[in-house]
Order: structure tokens, then C-alpha cells, then sequence
């Protein structure tokens, strides 16, 4: 504001206005300012007098004015009249509700205490007075509070005197009927009080708690009449459900959204446990004829859920189909399934599960037809989760198989599984298991046009492809199949599977056909390795049937994971050849060699580097299988290593593939000359690598010539690997000094020659085998060191270094830095 003044004044003014009068000038500006704060509070103020009751404004209004507009007259500048400080209020309805509703809770519980306890110090006549009197004011009260606007003390005193009208029942039932039965006399005392509190609230129609509170009393009458007949299971259902009818009638026609909501809760309640009650009944019938009783309870209570669902909100339609379903399954599905085995049963739901389906033809509106489609799926669910431990134990149970590897052919399936899985009561779960994936594959081809979106047929496809899966391989166990049956059938359902995952390509049929074709490929595997032909025929066949499915045109991601099957099941073909031909673990290794590389061969010919590169990394993987194989014999170790090198080399020709392959290359032929020098118990290796080094820091040498940006590791590393690595590994071990010295000597040279020069691979290698070296030669006096320090020495010195490089962290950081700059630079 003081700078519009300012601008203001400029126009007239020829130059700028002294700092005394700019001070003058500021001081008036805050003195508005404050007046204007205060004439702003006290407006508020009234508006808030005004949201309650009607008050006159905080200064005089003149007729037409803005009621916010000062006083005509008042200057701009000048302060306003003094006026109190303006404290906001305490919420009026809050704090008066607060105390309404803690006064009634202290008459209430006055009065309880009074009943219960102060009953017998006065006679009948008194207490039947101070009750009746005391009641029927508490009901007369609140309608002239309603007439002098008083609502909240109304609702407070009508509370008060619906908790008397309780207790003048219980007052009633201990002096009037002592001996009658106590919950005959609930039933009726409730039922008059539902009556009671109904005619109050609709009389008083202001009252929002009388009506709720008769509903909510509504919910004892038939429960407690049932109590007093000692009727059966069947008779609280009954009662409860029509107690859910009534609160359902309410729900829809009831006065008033409290009252609404009330009743859809009792509904939901009272319907519950009365479905509840019948499902236990129905499903612990001996017979069909008892599960009859049950089954009209249930069919009752989904014939209530449906009429209520009809004129429900969206939300609660779905909800009611759902129950309408569920409850329409139980009741019909009962009746027979009380007649047979429990695996049966199952099945027996599961078709009226199924069968519920068919509300997609009726003209049912779209929630509720929902709801009852999601009983059908809460259904078909509940019958699959039934029968997967039987799959599961068919998948996995051969991974338990007692003899071990080649222990010998199993007579029947059965025999290669693990555990104790109940075969007769678990019969039924290949029909479950079909049962549902025709389902599936019906909603899958025929998808409703009702039913949104694309997503939920592609999960009906995959869910066939699943079930479908599952019931093959349940029906192998349940029928305890021969062992060459059961290995077959699972061979044709993996080459089944990946024909599908193949010709479906990226969709979600086809990634789960490629997940059951894998699970079950696994599975078929540990079967096939109970006997020896077994092993040839089953991972022969795998390997065969992933490659042929890799070579078809498809997704790339599918392919790869075929091919990557492929490889691994010739490595275990090519174990089992060495097992078969009596060799040993070293002398099978170059038969998996062979494997990795034919994956070299592949590689090199593959056109889609997506497949290539995970055929070569599973050859890879094969490569250190045949390492481990060879490892406890050091010459084989040394060949495979060896051969190991030349597949690299080979995979190093290509140009795509010369820095991933050639590095590894040159390490594997390093490794496998230093293995072989210490198979044949060399004790001094310079006498064979210090030549190789020559030789190949010529060639490294005449290479940087020619191709000055080479990198220093491919011209140099070699030749420096050869000789100070395995002089380092022999010096650890040598008591002498004289090579520890020589090698320190030359490892500090190179260090030099490549800090020099500015060779990075002469530096890194030079320097760590000169700490290394140097690390040898002081560990035992550092040993000693150590040994005569205090034991508080040891973390006090590491503490002070903590503390000396906290201190100068961000020195050391940019030192750190420079010296990576500097690395980098180099070659």
C-alpha cells in the first residue's frame, strides 16, 4: 500500500520527498493500516453474530451503504475509534451439545443406578410412582422444547427417556411377573417398545433418535421368542431371517436416512447369521432329506437378498447377488451333497456354482447380475483351491524320491511321491479341476458382452490353460499311473504347452502356457531321473522339444527362454553320458564343454542377438559346470580352463563379441597355465612365464605401434599377468627373502614405468602386487605390533582415524576425484 501512495504522489511531486517526510509519510500509512485491521476484526465479528442470532452491526449503517463501508467522513489516514480486541468465540453448538449429551449421560446412569440398586428401599406404590412419573415427563418434555426451538435439549431429555422406558420393563418384569420366563417376557416387553418408540417418533418427527432406537429394538422380538420355545438351530434361523425381512422393509421404506441405515446394518446382521446357521445345517446333514429344512433356509434368505439387491443402491446390489448367489448354490447344491463322499460334494456345487452362470440370460439389472456371477467365481474358486494340493503333490512330489538319482523305475506315480496325500478322498479333483477350466474356456470363447474389457477373457483363457493342465496331471495321480505313462503324458503336456505358448505369442494365454510347460518340464525331469533311460528319454525330449520351439518365429523374450531350456537340458545329457560311460567327474567335463560349444557355434549363426546372447550366457553356465566338475583334479582343471579359453578366443572373433569374450579369454588361458604349473609342482614359474611375457610384450608393444588408442590392458596385461601373478601366489608361501624382493623391485618399476608413461594397466597391476608383496613381508611384524598393544589401542587408533578423515572429508573427496581424473586420462 505504501508504495501505490508513493506512486501516487510522484506525479506531483518534481523530485523525490525527503527522508523525514517519507518517515511522516510511513507512519501514517501503518497507523490506517492498523485502524483498517481492527475495522476488519470487528466486522467478523458480526457475521459471526449474525450466523447465530440477529444482532446490529459494530458501527452505524447508513441507508444504501455496503455494511462492511467505514463511516462517510472518515479520512484514508486516521486512526479508527477504539474499539476491544476482538477474541473469537467458543463454538456455540459444540459446547452445547457437549454438555447436552453429558447431562444425559448422568441422568441416565443415575437412573439405572436408582433401579438396580435403590429399588428396595421403597415400597411398590412409591417406585411404581417415581418411575411412572419420572418416565412420562421425560416423554412430555421434549415436545415443548421442540415449540421454543430447543432441539438439541429435546433429543438430550427424549434419550433419557427411551433408557426409562427400558427400565420400567425390567422394573415391570421384578415386581409384577417375577415368575414368568425371562426371555418370553423380553420378546413382548421389546415388542411393545418397538411399538412404543415408533408412535413417539412419528409423532415428534423433529426427534432423529426415538425411530432409529424402535428399529434397532426390533432386532430382539423373534430372537427372544425363539430363546423362550428353546427352539432349534433351524428356528433362530428363521427367526432371524425375518427379523432381516422387516429390517429390509425398513431399508427401503423406511423414514428418514438414520433410520434407513439402521436397518440395512440389522439387515445385514441378522441375514447373515441366519445364512450362517444354514450353511452349517445343510452342510452337516447326514442325509438328503435333512439338508431340506436347511436348503429352504437358505433359499429363503437369497430369495431376500435378490428382492432387496433389486432396489439397492449400486454398491449394496452387487452385495446382495453376491449373497443371493452363494446362498442359491448352498441351498440347491445341498440337498444331493449331503448323499455323497465329501470329494463328491464338491463337485456337486461346483456344476450349481457353474449353472448360476446362467443369470447372464435373464433380464437381471447389470450389479446384481454381477454380484451372482462373482458367487459363481467364489465358488468355482474355493472348488479349485480344493484340488491343487493334489497337483501340487503330483508337480513336486517327485523331488522327494527316496532311492536318489538312477535308484531304479517306480512302479506307479504314487511311489514317487513323498508324504501321505489321502488318493480316495481327494478322486474327485480331476472332474473339479476340468469342470472349471471348460468353464473357463466357455467364458474364454463366448466372453458376455456385458462384461467390460478385454483383460478379464484373456484371464479366462489363461485360467483354461492352468485348470486344464491341472486336471491332466491330478487325473496321474489319482490314478496312480505306471511310471512310463505318467513320464510320457507329461512330456506330451509340455510339448502340448509350448505349441501353445508359441503360436499365441506375447499374450497372457501364452506366457502362462510357457510357465505350465516349464513347471511341468522341471517336474518331468526329476521324474525322468529315478532311472537311467528315463533321464536320456526325458531330457532328450525336452531338449529337443524347447529347441524346436525356439527355432519357430515368435517373441523374442519366448524364444529365449526356450533356448536357454534347451541348453540346459543337453548339460544334464551330457553329465548323464559321463555317468553312463563310468568316467568321473573331471573326465565328464569335456563332454559338457561340448555343450557350451555348440552354444558358441549357435550364437555366431543366430540373426536375433535377443536369442544369441541368452544361449551364450547359458553355455556360459554350462563352462562352470564342467570347472566344478574338474576342480578336484588339477590337470583337468588345467585343460578345461584350457578349453575353456579357446571357446572364448572363438567368441572374441566376432566384433560384437571382442571385449566380452576376449577379456575372459585371456584370464581363462592365464588361469589354466598357472593351474598347470602348480599340478606339476613348479616351485619356480618364472622360468615358464617369464618367455611367454617377452613374447607377448612384443606382440603388445608392436600392437600399440600400430593402433596408438589401444587400450593398455589389451597390449601390456597379458604380458605382466603371466609372470607377476604367479610369482606373487609363490612368494606368499616362500620363508625366503630373496623373491619377495625381486618381485617388489620389479612390481615397484612397472608401478613407475606406468605412472610414467601414463599406462593404466602397468600401474594397477604393478602397484597392487607391490602392496600385496609388501603386505607379506610386514604382516608378521604387524602381527607382533599388534600383539603387545593394549587391546584398547586397536579402536582408539581407528576411532582417531575416523575422526582425522572426518574432519578433512571434503579435502579427501576432491583428492579422490583428482586422482580419478587422472586414471581416467590414462590409457
Amino acid at each position: 500500500m505504501y508504495a501505490h501512495v508513493v506512486a501516487a504522489t510522484l506525479p506531483f511531486m518534481e523530485h523525490v520527498p525527503p527522508p523525514a517526510e517519507e518517515l511522516a509519510l510511513l507512519d501514517r500509512e501503518l497507523v490506517w493500516l492498523d485502524a483498517r485491521r481492527v475495522q476488519l476484526l470487528n466486522r467478523r465479528a458480526w457475521l459471526l453474530g449474525v450466523l447465530r442470532t440477529p444482532v446490529s452491526p459494530p458501527w452505524p449503517q447508513a441507508p444504501g451503504a455496503p455494511p462492511s463501508a467505514p463511516a462517510p467522513g472518515t479520512p484514508p489516514f486516521a486512526p479508527a475509534p477504539a474499539a476491544r480486541p476482538f477474541a473469537p468465540a467458543a463454538p456455540a453448538h459444540g459446547t452445547q451439545n457437549v454438555l447436552l449429551v453429558l447431562g444425559g449421560l448422568l441422568l441416565t446412569v443415575a437412573a439405572i443406578a436408582f433401579t438396580l440398586f435403590s429399588w428396595g428401599e421403597m415400597g411398590i406404590a412409591g417406585r411404581s410412582a417415581v418411575l411412572a412419573v419420572v418416565t412420562a415427563g421425560a416423554l412430555v418434555v421434549p415436545a415443548p422444547l421442540l415449540g421454543r426451538r430447543l432441539p438439541s435439549t429435546a433429543e438430550a431429555v427424549a434419550t433419557l427417556a427411551l433408557v426409562l422406558t427400558v427400565l420400567d420393563a425390567v422394573a415391570l418384569h421384578a415386581v409384577a411377573a417375577p415368575g414368568t420366563n425371562g426371555f418370553a417376557f423380553s420378546a413382548v416387553a421389546s415388542a411393545v417398545l418397538v411399538v412404543l418408540w415408533t408412535a413417539y417418533g412419528l409423532s415428534l418427527g423433529k426427534l432423529r433418535v426415538p425411530l432409529p432406537a424402535a428399529v434397532v429394538a426390533g432386532q430382539f422380538p423373534l430372537v427372544f421368542a425363539a430363546w423362550a420355545v428353546e427352539a432349534p438351530a433351524a428356528g433362530f434361523g428363521w427367526a432371524l431371517l425375518m427379523t432381516a425381512a422387516a429390517d429390509v422393509a425398513v431399508a427401503l421404506w423406511g423414514r428418514g436416512l438414520a433410520v434407513r441405515v439402521t436397518a440395512c446394518t440389522g439387515a445385514l446382521l441378522t441375514g447373515l447369521i441366519a445364512l450362517g446357521l444354514g450353511l452349517g445345517l445343510s452342510v452337516s446333514a447326514g442325509h438328503a432329506l435333512g439338508a431340506v429344512g436347511p436348503g429352504a433356509l437358505l433359499l429363503a434368505g437369497g430369495a431376500l437378498a435378490a428382492a432387496g439387491a433389486l432396489r439397492a443402491p449400486k454398491e449394496l446390489a452387487v452385495f446382495g447377488g453376491l449373497v443371493a448367489g452363494l446362498a442359491a448354490v448352498a441351498a440347491v447344491g445341498g440337498v444331493p451333497a449331503a448323499a455323497l463322499p465329501w470329494g463328491w460334494a464338491v463337485v456337486v456345487y461346483l456344476l450349481c456354482g457353474a449353472a448360476s452362470a446362467g443369470v447372464l440370460r435373464l433380464r437381471v439389472p447389470l450389479p446384481v447380475s454381477r454380484g451372482v456371477l462373482g458367487a459363481s467365481a467364489v465358488v468355482v474358486g474355493a472348488s479349485v483351491l480344493w484340488a491343487v494340493p493334489v497337483v501340487a503333490a503330483v508337480v513336486l512330489g517327485p523331488v522327494t524320491l527316496s532311492g536318489g538319482v538312477w535308484s531304479g523305475a517306480p512302479e506307479g506315480l504314487r511311489d514317487a511321491m513323498g508324504g501321505t496325500m489321502p488318493w480316495s478322498a481327494s478322486a474327485s479333483s480331476p472332474v473339479v479341476l476340468g469342470v472349471a477350466a471348460g468353464l473357463a474356456a466357455a467364458l474364454h470363447v463366448r466372453w458376455p458382452q456385458s462384461l467390460p474389457g478385454r483383460s478379464g477373457r484373456a484371464a479366462a483363457g489363461a485360467g483354461a490353460t492352468v485348470l486344464g493342465w491341472g486336471a491332466a496331471l491330478a487325473l496321474l495321480g489319482v490314478a496312480d499311473a505306471p511310471y512310463p505313462v505318467a513320464v510320457g503324458v507329461e512330456l506330451l503336456l509340455v510339448a502340448a504347452l509350448l505349441t501353445a505358448s508359441v503360436r499365441r505369442g506375447g499374450d497372457a494365454l501364452a506366457v502362462t502356457a510357457l510357465v505350465c510347460a516349464l513347471t511341468g518340464a522341471a517336474s518331468a525331469g526329476v521324474l525322468g531321473l529315478a532311472a537311467e533311460p528315463a533321464t536320456y528319454v526325458v531330457f532328450g525330449a525336452l531338449a529337443v522339444l524347447f529347441g524346436g520351439a525356439a527355432a519357430r518365429p515368435g517373441v523374442s523374450a519366448v524364444r529365449s527362454v526356450l533356448a536357454c531350456g534347451s541348453v540346459l537340458c543337453a548339460t544334464v545329457v551330457a553329465v548323464a553320458a559321463g555317468a553312463s560311460l563310468g568316467w568321473s567327474a573331471p573326465h565328464t567335463a569335456p563332454l559338457v564343454l561340448a555343450v557350451t560349444a555348440a552354444t558358441v557355434l549357435l550364437g555366431a549363426r543366430s540373426r536375433v542377438p535377443a536369442v544369441a546372447v541368452p544361449v551364450e550366457l547359458t553355455g556360459a553356465f554350462a563352462a562352470l559346470v564342467a570347472v566344478l566338475l574338474s576342480v578336484t583334479d588339477a590337470p583337468f582343471l588345467s585343460l578345461v580352463l584350457g578349453l575353456c579359453g579357446v571357446l572364448a578366443a572363438g567368441s572374441a572373433l566376432r566384433p560384437e563379441r571382442r571385449r566380452a569374450a576376449g577379456y575372459p579369454a585371456a584370464a581363462l588361458f592365464l588361469a589354466a597355465a598357472w593351474v598347470r604349473l602348480a599340478a606339476s609342482g613348479v616351485t619356480d614359474p618364472e622360468a615358464y612365464t617369464l618367455p611367454v611375457s617377452v613374447a607377448a610384450f612384443v606382440v603388445g608393444h608392436l600392437r600399440l605401434r600400430r593402433d596408438p588408442s589401444a587400450s593398455s590392458w589389451v597390449a601390456y596385461g597379458p604380458a605382466l599377468s603371466v609372470t607377476m601373478v604367479p610369482s606373487l601366489v609363490v612368494a606368499w608361501g616362500d620363508p625366503h627373502w630373496l623373491r619377495p624382493l625381486l618381485l617388489g623391485i620389479a612390481a615397484l618399476v612397472v608401478t613407475l614405468a606406468g605412472a610414467r608413461l601414463r599406462l593404466r594397466a602397468p600401474l594397477v597391476i604393478g602397484g597392487a602386487v607391490l602392496a600385496l608383496d609388501g603386505l607379506h613381508e610386514l604382516a608378521p611384524h604387524v602381527v607382533q605390533v599388534f600383539d603387545a598393544l593394549p587391546r584398547w589401542a586397536p579402536p582408539a587408533l581407528a576411532g582417531l582415524l575416523l575422526l582425522a578423515v572426518g574432519a578433512t572429508y571434503e579435502q579427501r573427496l576432491r583428492d579422490a576425484r583428482r586422482v580419478r581424473e587422472s586414471f581416467g586420462r590414462m590409457r
